[in-house]
């Protein structure tokens, strides 16, 4: 096992725990493109140092993924939202430490499963980023629609500029442009009528007249 990415996820779990438990302004950086980024590159690892994907790891680490992200939407439904200072915040209940504990577990069982199945790569510890990133963007899937129908904005970034929520998650979704997006096509207008049509429309119009009129 790669000592440096088990001591890299504890990390990142710790830190998550800590500012969870204590409560933090919530932000949509690192709401939605922290998890991906961190998923991207535990999935980039898995076929570094040589490493082939077989049919039972891949079979493993769907099953691993399932459940990482299942348990990171309860984590997302337990969360606390609630506004302070005219911006949302989010904090973690303490009973919320069971789902982590659940998690752990989770993954010491599937480790155990895949080693029996000889899964080597997905009992490694080369998956533990990826399940994790995983675990987070299952949070980020259930925690962005209650905060956005909140109707509280999101606290600022670390520079002072709001994030684009919405924005965000039409590009990674690939949604259509709206009507002002760039790149849209806008109906065409219909030519208004010159000077000249109008005259000859009404001295068309007038002649009928005269012909009605004898």
């Amino acid at each position: 096992m790669n000592v440096l990415q088990v001591l890299a996820a504890i990390a990142v779990v710790v830190f998550v725990i800590a500012r969870q438990l204590r409560g933090e302004p919530l932000r949509g950086k690192r709401l939605i493109l922290l998890p991906a980024i961190l998923a991207v590159i535990g999935f980039t690892g898995l076929g570094k140092g040589g490493r082939h994907l077989a049919t039972t790891d891949l079979a493993c680490l769907v099953i691993s993924a399932v459940i990482a992200a299942g348990i990171g939407a309860a984590q997302g439904a337990v969360l606390r939202l609630e506004p302070r200072d005219g911006v949302l915040w989010a904090r973690m209940p303490v009973y919320g430490l069971w789902l982590w504990l659940a998690l752990v577990v989770s993954r010491v069982m599937m480790t155990a499963v895949a080693m029996a199945l000889h899964a080597p790569l997905a009992g490694s510890s080369a998956p533990i980023l990826m399940l994790l990133g995983l675990n987070r963007l299952g949070q980020t899937a259930v925690v962005t629609p209650r905060a956005l129908a909140s109707g509280v904005p999101f606290a600022p970034e670390k520079d002072g500029r709001p994030f684009d929520v919405r924005g965000a998650l039409a590009g990674l979704l690939g949604g259509p442009g709206g009507p002002s997006a760039p790149g849209a096509e806008r109906p065409a207008r219909q030519p208004r009528p010159t000077g000249s049509y109008d005259r000859s429309t009404s001295g068309l119009l007038r002649d009928r007249g005269r012909r009605g009129r004898r």
